[in-house]
């Protein structure tokens, strides 16, 4: 390879089975000849000395951090030959500093220093310079040829590329104001734990004579296949011994190493100038573990974010928990280079306590060691699965508890076994044991002991030699009223506390830049980039009143005193089902209830008759889905039988939120065909106004009507042009889940130039598959909805689709997109389209610099929108906050464009999207994401519901079989199809 300076190098890491010392011979995970091990790493030698196995950059240099940018002479160079003497290749020179750009943070301007980036223009490149060739070649077989196409593929045939802006950024706003923002995250595959691949690497690297001088801290390793590093790397197999101790079992390890690519940096300096949409997706991914090391090494890890290991005396939770403060962060490329998007978070764990004190303070009324054969039951719903190291040697490893004991200590015996095999097992005393190996006198004798490991092999520790492992979640559902809003009032912190912790994490020593990003040439800005925010102003709403209505300045809220809906329908045939019966601390007030909601119904300008039928019953209904289904039934018939017409909708008064909800949508919606609005009956019996109103508005778009419409056309559209507005969601199940289908769900507006009546459709899919399979078809039918009621075909089409991230953007144009066009388009039929991502799944903040500017709660007003500095270099997106930010600090939606032959300005689309916020049938303010994909969420969301309903109704089918319900039952589309009478109005809001 060349020795061009700047270049990252990428070698493949990847550890094998326990070895021949064993006589299993096992290569296991990554063994190079079998899987190709592919790897990444960073080399950093001096220019002219070859070496060039990665970048090699002077420690001055470097990509700059802005946060985390690279230096400025670049270079990136790819093998493209077996063992054959590699070509030489440019190095770009040095150039000036840039002129002192804002202090920031999401996109940081260098420190100043010569040779520093700072996602300006480059200089032109100084010549071309010699390189020597590397002292050893990599011969053939280790060379994965294959793992290096990734950054330089030419666009597959058919490959559609996401559109450019299509101009600088919008110019249309109320007022501006000055903004912080304070900013996207990957799932990996695993077979060997990621703690045991990561020790085994940290173990030879710190043992290996050939690779401990300098490589330690000049590497970085995914725990995975990947290795980044610095410095060359020498090549081949290592043997790698872990001890008795360890955080894994004991034995050899075979690590492989081998070049795969070395990384030049010029392709992200070209991507980042919007020279080619290619993304250099393995530079930002060694960039981001670079990032990511020094929190990985001195933080708690969990999922993509990382805790302090100590928490905050204020922040105790009693009840052996805590509430421990951290952050997630990753690089997000940007007009001004690389940024880094760091968002601070709070999250409950159990504290790192002896096993006893733990259950002392977490169940009541535990009063120490004597009680847990008292609480048996309590200890063991406690403990059993959480992860505990033993005190009484000197070890790392975790052992998972697996419950309690049979017996007591001191009647606890087991086989010991002859390590070297001389003698046979002889049957041992547990507190003999450990008081001759160990030394150590079991103090709590008349209580189990913990079983630790497989259940199937008894593993016994005497409790009080057991403590917690820290960073072991506690899920916030399982916490109490109190704890859990202290909890969420940690998480929702005002705009101003959340700026100064981000900040306070961003310069900790345990932050996101450490010792190893310095040793590869990385600087950091901790400064918070500055960014100018405009602010669009609030439409003007038509409601029943002859004049429009206006919105309030700050909150952009609107009320409903003394006003009435555009299209109210009259709800003639209801009837009330009440579950409160016999619940005498929430028994429905019945009499009271339906006066008031039919007068506020009233005061809305709609009419609402009485109950033509009304049943009392109790909550334990909803504990069968055949006396629910009945009990729905006979309230229809009831119903017929008073009025021949077919009951509008039930009115259903619930004394608490019950699992059995779930059971009741599945029935009335796919079973019985009939609405269903439930409530609570301590609000219901309280009457208040805004209570009821919200109760009205769900009830009026239920039943077909129209809320809220714009008082004048949508931006960019006509009244004739015949717009259709659809959203596309996928509900995935539960991380653990391994079989459940995803559900997709896509909705489309039925009415222009309103628009904002939906029909929804719903379907399973593949587990854990985020493409929509069937979306075109799903499109069709809402399509031909459509139609059906305006007589007309929609000609222009803007498809908003949630929950996709950029790695799936390819996905959404070359699949969803291609298979809408293809079932809706014909010879006769052609609408434009256009193709929004919305994300909400970011780290992206806004602080306003001006505490005027934020309003009482300060937060930046709705209607801020950013599409300048720190958006994508490129492409069509922008920031949009379209609601009041009420608690905490607001977070923007990231609007992102796709496709669009509509041709929107920036302008005309943001302002389209924000005034769609207001039209959301539910309140009487603009919402956080655009009304169809929330609604596509709420759909969604009630597939997901339909789902759990099945799996219950199945289960007792297959109890005996081995099979699971979840494959057969669950992916039966027929089980999620809606009544007829149901297909085409909101039932899901």
């Amino acid at each position: 390879m060349d020795g061009g300076k700047n270049n990252f190098g990428r070698g493949g890491g990847s550890a094998g089975g326990r070895g021949a010392g064993r006589g299993r011979g096992g290569e296991g995970r990554g063994n190079y000849q079998n899987q190709g091990g592919r790897g990444r790493g960073y080399n950093r030698s001096q220019p002219n000395q070859g070496g060039g196995r990665g970048w090699d950059a002077p420690p001055q240099r470097g990509y700059h951090h802005q946060p985390a940018a690279a230096a400025q002479q670049q270079g990136f160079s790819r093998p493209t030959f077996q063992g054959a003497q590699p070509p030489a290749q440019q190095a770009w020179g040095p150039r000036s500093p840039a002129p002192q750009q804002n202090d920031q943070f999401a996109a940081g301007p260098s420190s100043g220093r010569a040779g520093a980036w700072t996602a300006r223009p480059w200089g032109p490149p100084t010549p071309p310079t010699p390189v020597q060739p590397l002292p050893h070649q990599p011969s053939a077989d280790v060379l994965d040829i294959q793992t290096l196409k990734i950054s330089e593929e030419k666009p597959k045939e058919g490959h559609i590329e996401v559109i450019k802006r299509p101009d600088g950024g919008g110019k249309v706003s109320i007022g501006s104001i000055r903004l912080l923002p304070a900013n996207d995250n990957r799932l990996v595959k695993k077979t060997l734990r990621k703690s045991e691949m990561a020790l085994i690497k940290d173990t030879l690297f710190s043992e290996n004579v050939r690779l401990r001088t300098d490589a330690l801290q000049r590497t970085v390793y995914d725990s995975e296949k990947n290795v980044f590093s610095a410095v060359p790397l020498p090549t081949g197999e290592f043997r790698v011994d872990i001890p008795e101790g360890e955080d894994m079992k004991s034995g050899s390890y075979t690590f492989a190493i081998k070049f795969v690519n070395e990384l030049r940096l010029s392709k992200l300096r070209d991507y980042l100038r919007g020279n080619v949409s290619c993304i250099p997706r393995d530079i930002l991914q060694g960039m981001d573990l670079v990032m990511k090391d020094n929190p990985s090494r001195n933080r708690i890890g969990v999922g993509r974010s990382y805790f302090s290991n100590e928490y905050r005396r204020e922040d105790d939770l009693y009840y052996g928990l805590a509430a421990y403060r951290g952050f997630q962060q990753s690089l997000k490329p940007t007009s001004q280079g690389l940024a880094l998007c760091l968002d601070y978070s709070v999250i409950a764990f159990r504290k790192p306590w002896p096993v006893l004190d733990f259950l002392q303070e977490h169940i009541p009324r535990f009063s120490g060691a004597g009680d847990v054969k008292r609480f048996k039951r309590e200890v063991e719903n406690a403990l059993i699965g959480l992860k505990v190291r033993v005190t009484h040697r000197r070890t790392k490893q975790k052992y998972t508890i697996a419950g309690l004991a049979k017996e007591d200590a001191r009647d606890s015996y087991f086989d010991l076994v002859d390590p070297e095999g001389n003698n046979p097992p002889q049957e041992t005393r547990l507190l003999d044991y450990f008081r001759e190996k160990w030394g150590k006198d079991v103090i709590y004798q008349n209580i189990p002991c913990l079983e630790l490991g497989n259940p199937k092999k008894s593993n016994k520790v005497p409790m009080e030699f057991c403590v917690l492992v820290e960073g072991q979640r506690y899920p916030k559902e399982n916490l109490d009223r109190d704890t859990g809003v202290f909890l969420k009032n940690l998480t929702l912190a005002r705009p101003e506390v959340r700026r100064d912790t981000i900040n306070e994490m961003v310069r900790a020593d345990d932050g996101p830049f450490g010792d190893v990003a310095r040793n590869f040439g990385i600087e950091l800005n901790p400064n918070m980039t500055k960014v100018i925010g405009r602010v669009i102003g609030a439409p003007d709403l038509k409601l029943g009143a002859p004049r429009s209505v206006k919105v309030d300045m700050e909150k952009r809220q609107w009320n409903l005193l003394g006003k009435s809906l555009v299209d109210g329908k009259p709800l003639e045939r209801w009837a009330l089902l009440d579950f409160t019966d016999g619940d005498r601390y929430n028994k429905l007030q019945v009499g009271a209830f339906v006066n008031n909601l039919r007068g506020r119904y009233r005061n809305l300008g709609i009419r609402m008759e009485e109950p033509i039928c009304y049943r009392a019953t109790r909550m334990q209904e909803f504990s069968s889905i055949n006396r629910l289904e009945n009990l729905l039934k006979s309230v229809v018939e009831e119903s017929g039988r008073k009025n021949k017409e077919k009951l509008q909708m039930i009115v259903c008064v619930m004394t608490k939120r019950d699992p059995g909800y779930k059971h009741l949508k599945w029935v009335s919606e796919t079973k019985i065909g009939v609405i269903t609005q439930c409530c609570l009956s301590p609000p219901a019996n309280k009457g208040q106004d805004q209570y009821l109103a919200n109760l009205c508005l769900k009830i009026n778009a239920k039943l077909g009507g129209s809320n809220f419409e714009l008082i004048g056309k949508f931006p960019h559209f006509y009244p004739d042009d015949h717009v259709m507005f659809i959203g596309a969601d996928v509900n995935h199940p539960a991380a653990r889940n391994s079989e459940c289908p995803s559900i997709a769900a896509v909705v489309g507006t039925v009415n222009w130039p309103a628009a904002n009546r939906y029909a929804a459709r719903v379907s399973p899919q593949a587990h854990r598959c985020e493409k929509i399979t069937n979306f075109g078809p799903m499109c069709l039918d809402l399509v031909n909805t459509y139609a059906r009621i305006n007589k007309v075909r929609p000609n222009r089409i803007v498809l908003f689709r949630d929950g996709v991230s950029e790695g799936q953007f390819e996905m959404v144009l070359s699949a969803e997109l291609l298979d809408l066009k293809k079932s809706i388009c014909d010879g006769n039929y052609q609408p434009t389209i256009t193709v929004v991502v919305a994300q909400k799944r970011h780290q992206t903040r806004l602080f306003v610099e001006n505490s005027r500017d934020g309003g009482k709660t300060g937060n930046v007003p709705p209607g801020t929108v950013v599409d300048t500095t720190i958006v994508h270099p490129r492409d069509f997106d922008f920031y949009l906050c379209s609601h009041y930010g009420g608690l905490g600090t607001s977070k923007p939606t990231h609007y992102y464009v796709l496709w669009d032959e509509n041709n929107f300005t920036s302008d005309e689309l943001q302002k389209l999207i924000y005034d769609m916020c207001f039209t959301f049938a539910r309140c009487t303010k603009p919402v956080s994401l655009v009304p169809p994909v929330y609604y596509a969420d709420l759909v969604a969301y009630r597939g997901r519901m339909f789902q759990e309903v099945l799996l219950e109704t199945q289960s007792s089918r297959y109890a005996s079989t081995s099979a699971s319900p979840s494959s057969y039952a669950s992916f039966d589309q027929s089980f999620y199809n809606l009544h007829s009478d149901l297909e085409n109005v909101m039932f899901f809001v």
